[in-house]
């Protein structure tokens, strides 16, 4: 007969407290998203308060005295008149606004603007519209045409997709970058023999074997060359310049400044709004009433404020000592440029500052910082030796053979190939093999020498 006994065990468990949890989550808020944070947190809880915000401009601020010379301009439609000093600065500021409150036209929109403009039967148009709605940003099929059109008269959609593809920007609405380009060669006013046949070769064309392709297409090298050159001028990926989507706005969270011989470190805190907490809220939590329910809710806000204001003092003194201690390993580079990035990992900031990687991770993904060489992503700064993933294997870091590399290309020569760029880095100690060049310039969007 078995018989259940009582034991006790002895474990140990990590229990974050509610307080560790928003800090934890506080360390990895961009500048931007932290600003967003503290808006929500304020309409939220009623004890927490903007006690200065240098982001928002006063009224006061803003208003800018008239002169009495100008009155008599104002009062036309149009004055046609701007003043030197403030009505200048006036101006200035509503042109910026008119340009930042623009919305730049889509890819969308500029084809559907088009093929209104098109003379063509109406079930035509609205399938042109559908399959302009269904393009991504490089101008490509999102869905395949017989799941998006399969109840459509053929006739209609061939139709609708050779006025879509001879509209601004040539090549849309095709299934990849290879069909956009033979659209774009049928397309061309006066299109060089054999182009159409060439865009089978492309991968041999892109690596140089112009006699290969030659012999192939039964031409000579000369034409082939000329082909080339005409499969250069066409856009494998035509909607992208519409993509504004891809163009992303950054706000650093540090700027390093050089003064006196020293780094400095600033934290811009120009952005994050002074909070404090509500003067009658405090009033209230210190006085002895019979509502005790009030009491309790106006400590409990007051605490959970504090709480906020804590984790947001921690997120900004963490991230200045991470910057600080980048600055210190990565001295090289703030002096001499992006080419003397040393190799650096997140352990050894960890182990300089006594602190878990996972936090120096958390530290640096999306912020960034202002240098003198630009803006960089702080995880920028964490970059492999070459030679391994330890930072003690090798001086050169990834990051770092990658700028001398795009060095050369622009003074060695634009036709320099991976194996002579090879050659130059070995002649400075940089022993790297063919591949690897290959990979770093094609990671810096550096076409081969065929096509530089």
């Amino acid at each position: 007969m078995q018989l259940q006994r009582p034991s006790f065990i002895q474990e140990q468990r990590l229990k974050m407290n509610p307080q560790q949890i928003q800090s934890i989550k506080m360390m990895g808020l961009p500048i931007m998203d932290l600003r967003e944070k503290i808006e929500e947190e304020v309409e939220r809880n009623p004890a927490l308060e903007v006690v200065a915000d240098h982001t928002v401009l006063s009224l006061d601020e803003a208003y800018v005295p008239r002169k009495e010379e100008n009155d008599y301009f104002e009062t036309s439609s149009d004055s046609g008149f701007v003043s030197k000093g403030g009505d200048e600065e006036s101006a200035e500021r509503h042109k910026f606004l008119e340009g930042a409150l623009s919305r730049p036209e889509t890819l969308q929109e500029h084809l559907l603007w088009q093929l209104r403009l098109e003379i063509a039967e109406e079930p035509v148009r609205r399938i042109g519209e559908r399959l302009i709605q269904n393009l991504d940003e490089n101008g490509f099929h999102k869905e395949p045409l017989d799941a998006l059109l399969k109840e459509n008269n053929p006739a209609y959609i061939v139709r609708a997709l050779a006025i879509i593809r001879s509209l601004d920007p040539v090549g849309t609405c095709t299934a990849d970058y290879r069909e956009s380009l033979r659209v774009q060669a049928e397309l061309l006013p006066a299109p060089p023999p054999g182009i159409i046949e060439a865009l089978d070769y492309l991968e041999q064309l892109e690596r140089g074997k112009i006699a290969e392709v030659a012999r192939k297409l039964a031409r000579s090298e000369a034409e082939v060359l000329a082909i080339f050159e005409q499969i250069k001028e066409l856009s494998p990926f035509p909607g992208r310049r519409f993509a504004s989507d891809n163009t992303r706005y950054v706000v650093p969270d540090v700027q390093v400044i050089k003064k006196e011989g020293e780094f400095v470190i600033i934290l811009n805190d120009e952005e994050i709004p002074v909070l404090g907490l509500n003067p009658f809220f405090m009033k209230i939590s210190g006085e002895k009433g019979e509502d005790k329910s009030a009491r309790d809710f106006v400590r409990e806000n007051i605490k959970e404020a504090r709480w906020f204001i804590q984790s947001i003092n921690e997120r900004n003194h963490t991230l200045l000592r991470v910057s600080r201690a980048i600055v210190e390993f990565q001295r090289a580079f703030f002096v001499n440029g992006p080419r003397d990035i040393a190799p650096l990992t997140l352990r050894d900031i960890a182990q300089e500052l006594g602190l878990n990687e996972s936090t120096i991770s958390r530290a640096a993904r999306g912020k960034y910082m202002q240098t003198e060489w630009g803006i960089f992503e702080i995880r920028h700064f964490f970059t492999n030796s070459i030679s391994g993933t330890g930072s003690d294997r090798s001086r050169y870091s990834k990051e770092g053979v990658k700028e001398i590399i795009r060095e050369l290309i622009s003074t060695e020569g634009k036709h320099s190939s991976d194996q002579e760029i090879a050659e130059l880095l070995a002649r400075q100690g940089i022993p790297l093999a063919r591949r690897t060049v290959a990979k770093y310039r094609n990671e810096l969007d550096l076409g081969s020498s065929y096509t530089r």
